[in-house]
C-alpha cells in the first residue's frame, strides 16, 4: 500500500527530529552546570524554535523559545540579536502585536538591521497593514542591498496583490520580482524558502490521490487523507485550502473556517483562501465577519472590482443600504468589463429604487448599464419602471416602446406596458397588452391576475374575473395576491364558504410571500360572514 511519505524519506525525517532532540538534551544538561550562562538559553531558545519551525514535526516548542531567549535577555539587556528573537517567536505564536514591539525594540538597538526590518513587514502583512509592509520591507532593502532578495519578494507580492488594471503598479511588482531571482544567491533565508518550496513537491502524489476521492465524493475519505497529510506537514498552507474546501462544500462551516484561517496564517496573500473565507462566514450567516475579511482583502488588493460588489451585497443583506451603494459605486468605477459593470448598475438601480425609494438616482443607475448594454432587454425593464414610480409616464412609455422594436414579442415589456395604461387610466390599452402578454406567456400569472383585476373592479364583469384569477393561481400556487382576489370575486357570486377558504389560502401564502397587508385579508373575512 502506498504511503503518504515514502520510507527513506520518514526514517531521513525521523533522524532529523532525533538529532534536534539530542541535541536539546545536550544542551539543558550545559546549563544545569552553569544556568546562567545566556548564549546556552540563546542556543536553547533556537533550537526550539527549529523544532517548532519544522514543517514536518506537529509539536509546539514556541513558548519554550520565548522562555530561553527572555532568560538570556536578563543578562544581555542591549542585544539586538535577542530582541529580534523574541519578536520572531512572537510572529511564529500568532501574538503580533508582542513581535512588533520585540522586532522596534531590535531596531532601536540597531537601526539598519536588515532581518528585523524584514520580519516587521511579513508581521504587518500579518496584520494586513500593508502600507506599513512596504515601509518596513523598503528599509530592509535599504540595510542589505545584495541580501536582500527575500524582502524585494515580499514587495514583489505586495505590488502584485493590488495592481489589478494598474499598470504602473504591474511594473513595480515585476522589478522587485527580477531583483529577487538576481539576488538569491546572496540571501539565506531566501535559499532556505526556495528548498522549503521544492520539499512541497512530495506532496504531488497525496494532491493527485486527493483529487481523485474529491471527484468520486468520497469526502470522509478525503478528509482523513488530507488530516493526515496536515499532521505530517502542518506548515503546508495547500492542504489546509483544500481540507476547507470540502468542509464548506459539505456544510461544515466551522471546519472550514478553521482551516482557512491556518491556510492565511501560513500564506498571507492566499487571496482565493480570504475568498473562500468570506464565502463560509456568508453561508454560516456571519455577515459581520465576512465584512471584516472582505476588508482585510480589499486593504490588500484595493483595485479588484468584484470584492466591493461582493462588500456591497452583504451590506444589502443587513439592511446598509447607504454602504450597499457606496461599494457598488466603488465596483462600476473600477470596471472590469462592460457586461459585468453594466449588471452592478442595475443592481444599485435596484436598492435605489426599492428600499432607498430614490427614482432619480435609480434612472440614472438604469441609464448608465443601458450605456454599457443597450441589448439588455432587463435595463429596458428596469428604466420604465423607476420612470413610472417617478410619475414620468411618457418617458417610461418611451422606454417600453423601444423595448419592444427590439424584442417584440416579449411578455414581461407587454405586462409592464399594460401596467403604465392602467395607471394612466386607459383601460383599453391596458387590457390589450396584458392579452399580449398572455399571448406570448400562457402562464404569465400577473398578467392573467391584473388584467382579472381589470375584469372585475373596473368593468364588473365577475365571471370573466374569476376565469382570469383561476388561470394565474394554476400557473401560480403560492401566488397570495391572485387567491385574494379570486377570494374577493367569488364572494360576490354569494359562495362565502368557497371564499373564505379562498381567503385562508391567501393569508396561509402571504406569511410567506407577504404580498398583502394581513389586515386586509382579515379583514375581507370578517366582513363575509358580517349580517
Amino acid at each position: 500500500m502506498k504511503k503518504l511519505i515514502d520510507e527513506d524519506n520518514t526514517k531521513s525525517i525521523t533522524r532529523k527530529k532525533n538529532k534536534v532532540y539530542d541535541q536539546i538534551e545536550r544542551c539543558r544538561l550545559d546549563l544545569q552546570k552553569d544556568p546562567t550562562n545566556p548564549a546556552l538559553h540563546v542556543r536553547l531558545g533556537d533550537l526550539y524554535m527549529k523544532w517548532h519551525l519544522d514543517i514536518f514535526n506537529a509539536g509546539q516548542y514556541i513558548d519554550e523559545a520565548i522562555t530561553e531567549y527572555q532568560l538570556a535577555l536578563e543578562s544581555l539587556i542591549d542585544s539586538y540579536e535577542i530582541y529580534y528573537k523574541i519578536g520572531v517567536a512572537f510572529y511564529h505564536k500568532g501574538d503580533l502585536d508582542k513581535a512588533i514591539n520585540y522586532l522596534t525594540m531590535a531596531l532601536e538597538k540597531k537601526n539598519d538591521y536588515y532581518d528585523a526590518y524584514y520580519m516587521l513587514a511579513e508581521t504587518f502583512v500579518k496584520k494586513a497593514h500593508f502600507t506599513d509592509a512596504i515601509d518596513a520591507a523598503t528599509a530592509a532593502i535599504q540595510c542589505s542591498r545584495l541580501g536582500s532578495s527575500s524582502a524585494h519578494y515580499l514587495l514583489y507580492k505586495l505590488y502584485d496583490a493590488s495592481s489589478f488594471k494598474n499598470t504602473k503598479t504591474k511594473l513595480k511588482a515585476l522589478l522587485e520580482r527580477i531583483a529577487s531571482f538576481i539576488l538569491i544567491p546572496f540571501d539565506k533565508q531566501a535559499i532556505k524558502n526556495i528548498l522549503k518550496s521544492v520539499s512541497y513537491l512530495r506532496f504531488l502524489p497525496l494532491f493527485i490521490k486527493g483529487f481523485y476521492i474529491i471527484q468520486i465524493k468520497d469526502y470522509a475519505k478525503a478528509i482523513e487523507l488530507y488530516k493526515k497529510a496536515t499532521d505530517k506537514a502542518p506548515g503546508f498552507a495547500p492542504l489546509y485550502c483544500v481540507l476547507g474546501d470540502i468542509y464548506l462544500s459539505t456544510g461544515y462551516f466551522e471546519d472550514a473556517i478553521t482551516e482557512y484561517k491556518m491556510a492565511i496564517w501560513l500564506d498571507s496573500f492566499n487571496i482565493a483562501a480570504y475568498r473562500h473565507l468570506c464565502r463560509a462566514y456568508e453561508e454560516q450567516g456571519d455577515y459581520n465577519q465576512a465584512i471584516e475579511i472582505y476588508n482585510k482583502l480589499i486593504s490588500m488588493a484595493p483595485n479588484i472590482p468584484d470584492l466591493y460588489s461582493n462588500l456591497a451585497n452583504i451590506y444589502y443583506i443587513k439592511g446598509e443600504f447607504d454602504l450597499a451603494i457606496s461599494n457598488y459605486q466603488t465596483a462600476i468605477t473600477l470596471n472590469p468589463n462592460r457586461t459585468w459593470t453594466s449588471v452592478i448598475a442595475q443592481t444599485m438601480g435596484f436598492v435605489y429604487q426599492e428600499n432607498k425609494a430614490d427614482p432619480d438616482a435609480a434612472i440614472s443607475a438604469y441609464q448608465t448599464a443601458y450605456v454599457l448594454t443597450p441589448e439588455d432587454i432587463d435595463i429596458y425593464v428596469n428604466l420604465g419602471s423607476a420612470f413610472y414610480d417617478k410619475e414620468d409616464y411618457n418617458n417610461a412609455l418611451a422606454v417600453y416602446r423601444q423595448a419592444l422594436e427590439l424584442q417584440p414579442h416579449n411578455p414581461k415589456i407587454h405586462c409592464n406596458l399594460g401596467f403604465l395604461y392602467w395607471g394612466k387610466n386607459d383601460t383599453e390599452e391596458a387590457m390589450k397588452s396584458y392579452e399580449l402578454a398572455i399571448k406570448y406567456n400562457a402562464n404569465y400569472d400577473i398578467a392573467y391576475n391584473n388584467l382579472g383585476v381589470i375584469y372585475l373592479d373596473d368593468l364588473g364583469r365577475v365571471n370573466k374575473a374569476i376565469e382570469l384569477f383561476r388561470k394565474a393561481v394554476e400557473s401560480n400556487p403560492s401566488y397570495a395576491l391572485a387567491y385574494f382576489n379570486l377570494a374577493r370575486a367569488t364572494s360576490i357570486v354569494g359562495d362565502k364558504v368557497e371564499a373564505a377558504k379562498l381567503y385562508q389560502t391567501a393569508q396561509d401564502i402571504n406569511k410567506v410571500t407577504q404580498e398583502i397587508d394581513p389586515r386586509d385579508i382579515a379583514d375581507k373575512i370578517s366582513e363575509l360572514f358580517e349580517s
